[in-house]
């Protein structure tokens, strides 16, 4: 019977080693089925927790630094997909578990829209959006801003893009590719006001003397890590990979790594 028993045991063990790279090996497939882990990021001269920068050694940003992470756990290399906008990084999902798609994790805004192209794990950002009027602007509020005639322009297709459409009444909101070619026009006053997050815009302000971010907020952007649709082992890792990011340090660590020291978490 002894022998019946540990025969019986052994079998179980033997089974369980057996599942475990298995699971795993199906976890690749689906969250890096190119052998590499293909991180989406946008580019922007001001970083933050969602926007990365360009540096002379590759990359810089809490998503890049967090993408460094997940590929080290997966024991995967990183691989960056550089867009210019969150826009263009929702355009560029695949669209089912069949479609490999251009990336196979980001970090970005979430909005109804978006979560009808991707899963989206845990939000770690909450920011507020406004605008940043022109030099020398008699804007003060959003009441003086929304008038006919103020261009006001936006990051194309993306959540604070949308907010600012339904926001402005009488004000046009016009969407470009870049951040840059908005810095561009707002530096020359060729547009009136620029949407987009606080953080953002308090370091634009700081470039271009004479600009003024409003103190009201006409929308709360959530941020969150995100998987194509379809890629439900993918969902569970990466929820679990930010709840522990959270927990043991690795997020904050992000943020301190990129300027955001003053900055705090907000999961809410």
């Amino acid at each position: 019977m002894r022998t019946l028993l540990q025969s019986a045991l052994a079998g179980l063990v033997l089974a369980a080693a057996v599942a475990m790279p298995a699971l795993a090996d199906g976890l690749k497939d689906e969250i890096a089925p190119t052998g590499k882990l293909r991180v989406a990021i946008a580019i922007s001269p001001a970083g933050g927790a969602f926007w990365s920068t360009k540096t002379e050694a590759g990359y810089a940003g809490v998503p890049v630094d967090l993408g460094k992470e997940m590929a080290a756990q997966l024991g995967v290399p990183v691989e960056y997909v550089v867009h210019q906008n969150s826009g263009q990084i929702t355009d560029a999902a695949g669209k089912g578990a069949l479609e490999k798609g251009a990336w196979d994790v980001t970090w970005l805004p979430k909005d109804p829209e978006r979560e009808t192209r991707m899963l989206f794990g845990p939000i770690y950002e909450v920011a507020d959006a406004t605008y940043i009027v022109k030099p020398g602007s008699a804007v003060t509020n959003f009441a003086t801003l929304d008038q006919p005639g103020v261009k006001v322009a936006a990051v194309n297709a993306t959540t604070t893009m949308r907010g600012a459409v339904a926001h402005l009444k009488q004000a046009k909101v016009t969407g470009y590719q870049t951040y840059d070619e908005i810095f561009g026009l707002l530096k020359n006053g060729e547009i009136d006001a620029f949407a987009l997050s606080r953080d953002q815009l308090n370091k634009m302000a700081q470039k271009i003397p004479g600009t003024k971010v409003l103190d009201e907020t006409f929308k709360k952007t959530v941020t969150a890590v995100a998987v194509p649709l379809g890629h439900n082992q993918a969902l569970t890792f990466v929820t679990k990979f930010m709840n522990e990011a959270v927990t043991n340090g690795t997020l904050r660590k992000a943020y301190d790594n990129n300027g955001l020291k003053d900055t705090p978490i907000r999961t809410e």
